[in-house]
């Protein structure tokens, strides 16, 4: 298939500079970075990360857990900095 590709100068360089060093056709070498990519970027796919609730059991009177200061300031006195 025949496309006209916009490359952004940077990208572009590198893709001459690897044309060049491995004397293979620009063509070659675009569809080959391209194929490589395209290949991690379907391998990369992974669950999204979800976050289990836990219990987190029986708690002392007067304890909250609604504000994670005040608890460690409760807990460990106000020297917990």
């Amino acid at each position: 298939m025949r496309t006209t590709l916009t490359l952004e100068d940077d990208v572009a360089a590198k893709l001459q500079a690897l044309s060049r060093r491995s004397g293979r056709p620009f063509k070659e070498v675009v569809n080959e970075t391209l194929r490589r990519g395209l290949a991690t970027a379907v391998a990369r796919r992974v669950e999204p990360f979800k976050v289990q609730a836990r219990d987190l059991g029986a708690r002392r009177p007067g304890l909250t857990f609604d504000s994670v200061a005040d608890l460690l300031e409760q807990v460990e006195g106000p020297l917990h900095r």
